[in-house]
Formats: structure tokens, C-alpha cells, sequence
């Protein structure tokens, strides 16, 4: 697949890159896809929620009245989960969410979220730029001259560029990431994957 490469002003600059079919041309597999999103998102919980039960509670333990003869329901101590204040049944406990997922379905994950975007011309080029100092006006006028700051984009850079990084980070709805830290979840999550020219190389290196 061929794509345009635009400068930051939004022009076409006449020339086109070809994108390795291997990483952007394959059929999607949307199974790969759904684990390795599954098991970023997962990632993110802490696990740390948890609630008292009936023997963590502090109340008395005194039985509240005896088991027969009263006429009522048989009843044990205050912290019974049926009293308010009692303790919580069967509540949550600090779990850790972490899924395993084979190297190579990550692979394809990635390689298939590529693809997908990929055919839907959800994908741009754009010739590899930097700034001196953190500008979040000039990377805002970039996504608009490039026609993109409102559909949600994504844009990848071949190392980690920390000015860019700090020009991009306070813009609603656009993400930033170096190629090596891509993944399938940032990929389908993005509108649009606005890719600098140079890290298409990195992109398929790590992929592959």
C-alpha cells in the first residue's frame, strides 16, 4: 500500500512510501485484536478494591436473642449482613487482573490493528518534525493543517521526542507514542494514526 507524505503544513510533498505489506496489508484477525486489547485494559486495574466481611467487622458477637422460642427469624450477632452495618457477602477482595497473552497473538494483534486501520485510510504520513521547546499551540496548528485535531489522533514518532511529548499531552482526544511502545489497544483506540515518515522502519521492526 502506497500513502502520500505530507509536510507539517499539511501540503503533499510529492512523494509517497510504501508500507510493508506484512505489518499494514494482512486480514485482520479480530480474535487476536479482542485478547491483546482485553489484556492492556486489564493492566490498567490496580485490584486493590476490597470490602470488610462479617469477621473483619468490629461490633459485638453477642447473639442478639435465642434460637427458638421468640417467634422471629433466628438471628446471630449485629455484624449479620442482613443489619445494616453488618458485613458485605461475597464482596471484593484485592485480585490481580493480569492475563497472559502468547508473544506471537501480540503480534498479530498489532500487525491486524495496522492492517484495519490501514484499510479503513484511517492512516497519514507525515515528514519527521521536532521542536526546541514545548509548543502546544504549534503541534495544535499541525493537527489542524494536516486536517485530523478532531478525530481523535494518534501520532507516532521513531524515538521518544520528550518536547513533543510535552507540546502533545495537554490536547484533549490526541495521544502521542514512540514506535516501540505502539500497541494494539492505542492503535484501535486512535480516529486517526498520524505516522512520522521515519518510523514506519521502527513500526516494522517491531512488529516483525
Amino acid at each position: 500500500m502506497k500513502l502520500t507524505v505530507y509536510n507539517i503544513q499539511g501540503q503533499d510533498t510529492g512523494r509517497t512510501v510504501e508500507l510493508p505489506s506484512n505489518v499494514f496489508g494482512i486480514e485482520p484477525h479480530e480474535h487476536s485484536v479482542w485478547l491483546d486489547v482485553k489484556r492492556f485494559l486489564n493492566a490498567q486495574r490496580q485490584g486493590t478494591h476490597k470490602s470488610k466481611e462479617r469477621r473483619e467487622m468490629s461490633g459485638s458477637t453477642r447473639k442478639l436473642h435465642r434460637q427458638k422460642g421468640t417467634g422471629g427469624s433466628r438471628k446471630g450477632d449485629i455484624n449479620n449482613p442482613l443489619y445494616r452495618g453488618g458485613g458485605r457477602v461475597f464482596g471484593p477482595r484485592p485480585r490481580n487482573y493480569d492475563i497472559k497473552v502468547n508473544a506471537k497473538v501480540k503480534l498479530l494483534a498489532r500487525r491486524s490493528a495496522l492492517s484495519a486501520k490501514a484499510q479503513a485510510g484511517s492512516i497519514m504520513i507525515v515528514e519527521d518534525f521536532t521542536f526546541d521547546a514545548p509548543k502546544t499551540k504549534a503541534f495544535l496548528q499541525i493537527l489542524a493543517a494536516l486536517q485530523v485535531a478532531d478525530k481523535k489522533p494518534l501520532t507516532v514518532t521513531p524515538e521518544y521526542d520528550k518536547m513533543l511529548y510535552l507540546s502533545a499531552r495537554n490536547i484533549e482526544r490526541s495521544s502521542i507514542a514512540p514506535a516501540s511502545d505502539l500497541n494494539t489497544y492505542q492503535i484501535m483506540n486512535a480516529g486517526t494514526i498520524v505516522i512520522a515518515e521515519s518510523a514506519i522502519a521502527k513500526i516494522t521492526e517491531s512488529c516483525s
